[in-house]
């Protein structure tokens, strides 16, 4: 397989995980994650004139709005959820996503089993108008078996605390897969540096009101030539690192490279989950 550059591998549809953690659409990167060719400044951006923000916070709302209002495409595919958890054990979780535009709003669903074995799907709602909605839908077999039973399912609404729990037991938590820091109120655009081979803008997201167990902030790190993000990083609510996010192997499937796997770290626990795609020719 050719090799890849570290700038191409983040320029290679770089929007999927800007899409609610999309990976599957063709010709997208995850993360994030994650959509357009990211500027500092975009040009005809409505720039907000209130004296109460600085240039730089100006400049991080108008990224992240950015990043929020990236296109979509319908899409559906699987992988799998490779985990090793805080005491070194590992298992596999497949997972299935959808991505469903409708007239008003687009929709991300992703589908999996729980510990239990019973289906789980999530689905994030983003409208361009309105927050993120998140709900949570578990089908179950009733204990009293019936010929031809059909599944019963409770759906339920989860409110910002929720948000921050993990998914199918992996270290992606559902606010992840909405990608809800960019949706926070307080963004940032804090300086350039240069990682991982690419010149970028570090923008970080601030929550004004992080759970116990939830994110403060996150730290993106945006690649300025592509407008990829080429890492992230999480931290708790005491202000200490607690997740780092990055993009892995990418595959060339009909023509066009794809990311094949993405990586999320938990630096406080030790675990670990590999997010790999299956990416094969139609």
């Amino acid at each position: 397989m050719k090799s890849v550059s570290v700038r191409e591998r983040f320029q290679i549809g770089r929007a999927a995980l800007l899409r609610g953690l999309n990976p599957w659409r063709r010709g997208s990167v995850a993360l994030p994650l994650l959509a357009g060719a990211i500027l500092l400044i975009a040009s005809g951006a409505t720039a907000e004139t209130t004296n109460s923000l600085s240039g730089a916070e100006i400049q991080g709302r108008q990224l992240a709005q950015q990043l929020c209002e990236a296109s979509v495409e319908n899409s559906t595919n699987t992988g799998v959820l490779k985990i090793r958890d805080a005491e070194g054990k590992r298992g596999e979780i497949p997972v299935k996503c959808e991505v469903i535009v409708t007239a008003t709003n687009w929709q991300s669903v992703y589908e999996t089993t729980d510990v239990d074995s019973n289906r789980v799907t999530l689905k994030v709602i983003h409208a361009s108008d309105g927050p993120n909605v998140y709900s949570l839908t578990v089908y179950y077999r009733p204990p009293v078996k019936v010929a031809d039973q059909l599944l019963l399912f409770k759906t339920r609404m989860l409110n910002d605390n929720e948000l921050m729990t993990p998914f199918a037991g992996s270290d992606f938590w559902l606010a992840d897969l909405g990608l809800e820091f960019f949706h926070w109120p307080e963004q940032k655009v804090l300086k350039k540096e240069f990682r991982r081979n690419c010149s970028c803008v570090v923008l970080e997201s601030t929550n004004p009101n992080p759970a116990t167990n939830g994110y403060s902030r996150v730290d993106s790190w945006i690649d300025e030539e592509s407008g990829g993000i080429v890492m992230a990083r999480a931290y708790d609510a005491q202000d200490r690192l607690l997740k780092e996010f990055y993009p892995k192997d990418v595959k060339k499937v009909n023509g066009q490279w794809q990311v094949e796997s993405m990586e999320i770290d938990n630096v406080q626990t030790g675990s670990r989950t590999r997010l790999e795609f299956d990416l094969k020719s139609p």
